[in-house]
């Protein structure tokens, strides 16, 4: 996803995913933060991606990593990390579910990138959207906190819930509760 396509998308559009996507954790995030700091590289998947917050548990078939279940993790686990993320890998989209911080929804406004939301408990569904790995990095973290990567087809359905022009739907559900 280019950031123009990021910034045309509004809170509550329905999206597909076809293209790149990888998967990415705490570990993930706290390892690529560290590395970018003390001036070495990271993988280049990260920079411009789409980042699913999710530990995806994987079957070896052959020489090929299939995911069983992919579902979307709690992404506010990452919301002290995620404005670095996004500034400094430029993420274009960042797939979970449960919503994030004020302080995550600026840094999306500000360098072009969305929350989309993936439905809890449609981790079957959603690995079979991902198809087989393309490959994967940092595999001492562990299968969950690997990063594993990703050539999607048709992967959704996702709602944007958070977009570049200030929208939140959690904000707005928020609102509705307490009227």
């Amino acid at each position: 996803m280019d950031e123009a396509t990021v910034r045309s998308l509004t809170v509550g559009d329905t999206v597909y995913l076809n293209g790149p996507i990888i998967t990415g954790r705490d570990e993930m995030h706290m390892r690529a933060l560290k590395t970018i700091r003390a001036g070495d590289e990271v993988p280049e998947e990260i920079y411009d991606s789409v980042l699913y917050h999710c530990g995806p548990i994987m079957t070896e078939s052959g020489n090929k990593w299939i995911p069983v279940a992919a579902g979307p993790t709690t992404s506010a686990r990452m919301n002290d990390l995620t404005p670095e993320m996004i500034e400094k890998f430029h993420i274009r989209a960042i797939i979970g579910k449960g919503g994030m911080s004020p302080e995550v929804a600026e840094a999306m406004k500000t360098y072009g990138c969305v929350y989309l939301a993936a439905v809890g408990g449609t981790a079957v569904s959603l690995a079979e959207g991902l198809g087989e790995s393309t490959g994967s990095y940092w595999n001492d973290l562990g299968m969950a906190e690997a990063i594993w990567k990703f050539n999607a087809n048709n992967f959704g359905p996702l709602t944007v819930a958070i977009d570049t022009k200030g929208g939140n739907l959690y904000d707005e559900v928020r609102k509705k509760i307490k009227r």
